[in-house]
């Protein structure tokens, strides 16, 4: 058994004044504290004349800053709410209470009993009358509070990151502000809220390699879920007509400012709707989400230039940008986005066409332009080793070509619809066109937001569709896993649906303009430390 870890010396300076806390009669770590009110509710009670005593308050709080002047002491203490300055007087105070303030230290957590009062230079105080020790930290406050940057610290030490980096907790609260703006929307269309299983015996929905684990007491393989589709399908098939979940979802994926391998999916669907009303619920949950974003006050990570956009979106020839509706527009990074709907919708193949400069159906052009690609780094080499020497369905190809080139170009928010059906194993083909399926995906600034459908509901060409799989995928590169049991929930009858699935995370990205994925899950994937 190992021996604990003896402390540094910035740590046993403070376990001194932990045991001095004792031996003055108090415990370190208090106790209930009642009848505390918050910080910003007290501010409002301070007198407006300076030396005149106000009313007699309660808070509980940390101390982010200690001054001292004389015989004055001067701490910033804050709560979820605000921050205020506690003064202190020896002569008001007494001995015991004056020892006991002598072993605060940044980051305590206190109670303050004193009366409200308006200093020379007009700043809302409280004047304490008793102080009361709630927990002693034993932990310094991270460098970054002084003025370094460790954002490795941070994220490891999230704790760390809400107290002492201006913006991140109330960037975080808007998370929660944003998910419940989604719920708001959702259930005020008679959406029903559910949760399904987060252990599979298929990898389906998606097209994502699974974290694989074992049930030991049945003796099977299991998944965690990379999926909240086939799950929310099947309740649909019971008669729950509009249902959705907000559930974590987890892919063995790669980490980047977009990817987090467990992250927060918003899954939808509509009994006898289509993707054309799934586009309509997107503009709704998002433009509510906006709405809510503005009206918190929240300041954003960085604020764009209006002008600035306006002028660029006009230069490339987006009308739509040209009359930026403030009531609806965000920063992102050195630009704005407009969310004012409706969004412009435009079919994979126009922009194909517009972006890549050549049809779809022209595969020796579309090769051609895959390996100009690949020279330029935008394009894996593996993939076209594999296009020389495997037979490669030629959509996949062109899905290849539209990643590299399509997507980054696209501002938005846009709807791009009418995929490769070869594509799309779980999506309804349009009806004058099979080979184009009904599915869209909304994206803004390059970034993919959402995707949705019209639903297949025919259960022997989704059996059809599960057993033929796209020529040169790796099975974890394809949505078309074999689920019976599923297919068996299409055979009782399921209703001709829309479907609609939104990166909730993105999705607070972009409204808070924020450069990463972890700046806006609490506590991100982090390769452990040594």
């Amino acid at each position: 058994m190992s021996s604990p870890q003896k402390p540094d010396r910035l740590e046993q300076a403070r376990i001194d004044k932990l045991e001095k806390i004792v031996a003055l009669g108090h415990d370190p770590y208090g106790g209930r504290f009642e009848n505390h009110a918050s910080i910003s509710s007290v501010r409002g009670k301070c007198p407006e004349a300076s030396g005149t005593p106000g009313d007699a308050v309660r808070i509980a709080g940390r101390i982010m800053l200690r001054r001292k002047a004389g015989k004055l002491r001067f701490f910033d203490v804050a709560d979820s709410s605000g921050s205020i300055q506690v003064l202190c007087s020896r002569g008001d105070l007494g001995e015991e209470q004056w020892e006991l303030l002598s072993q605060f230290d940044l980051g305590d957590l206190i109670g303050v009993d004193g009366k409200m009062w308006r200093t020379d230079s007009g700043e809302v105080s409280i004047f304490a009358d008793r102080l009361h020790i709630l927990s002693k930290s034993l932990a310094q406050p991270p460098e970054k509070f002084h003025g370094a940057s460790d954002v490795e610290l941070l994220l490891r030490h999230r704790s760390l990151d809400l107290i002492y980096t201006e913006g991140v907790r109330d960037r975080m609260l808007l998370r929660t502000k944003i998910i419940q703006s989604v719920r708001n929307t959702l259930n005020s269309r008679d959406f029903v809220e559910v949760e399904t299983p987060v252990l599979h015996a298929v990898a389906g929905g998606a097209a994502a390699r699974p974290f694989n684990t074992h049930h030991n007491a049945l003796d099977i393989p299991l998944f965690l879920r990379i999926a909240l589709e086939l799950h929310l399908k099947r309740l649909m098939v019971g008669g729950i007509e509009r249902v959705y979940e907000i559930g974590r979802v987890f892919r063995n994926e790669g980490i980047d400012a977009t990817h987090n391998p467990e992250f927060t999916m918003m899954e939808v669907y509509q009994a006898y709707g289509d993707y054309n009303a799934m586009m309509d619920l997107t503009e709704a949950v998002v433009v509510e989400a906006v709405k809510v974003v503005k009206e918190s006050g929240v300041r954003s990570q960085e604020s764009g230039d209006p002008s600035r956009d306006r002028e660029g979106a006009e230069a490339a020839g987006d009308s739509r940008l040209s009359t930026l509706n403030p009531q609806l527009t965000l920063p992102w990074k050195d630009s704005t986005i407009d969310f004012t709907p409706p969004w412009p919708r435009k079919t994979y193949a126009e922009l194909f066409r517009e972006h890549a400069g050549c049809e779809m159906s022209d595969q020796a052009a579309v090769r051609a332009k895959a390996k100009e690609l690949a020279a330029a780094g935008k394009i894996k080499h593996e993939f076209i080793q594999r296009m020389e020497t495997t037979e490669i369905h030629p959509d996949v190809i062109v899905g290849e070509v539209f990643e590299a080139m399509v997507e980054d170009a696209l501002i938005g928010p846009i709807f791009v619809k009418d995929y490769p059906a070869s594509l799309c194993p779980l999506t309804k083909r349009k009806k004058d066109d099979p080979t184009v399926a009904e599915r869209f995906e909304l994206f803004i600034h390059g970034m993919e937001l959402a995707n949705a459908y019209t639903e297949l509901n025919d259960p022997r060409l989704q059996e059809e569709l599960f057993r033929t799989q796209l020529a040169g995928l790796a099975e974890e590169d394809s949505m078309a896993k074999m689920d019976r049991e599923f297919l068996q929930a299409l055979k009782i009858g399921m209703p001709p649906a829309g479907g609609l699935g939104i990166g909730i995370d993105r999705l607070v990205m972009l409204l808070t303009n924020s450069r990463s994925i972890r700046d806006v899950i609490f506590f991100p994937l982090l390769r452990p430390e040594r």
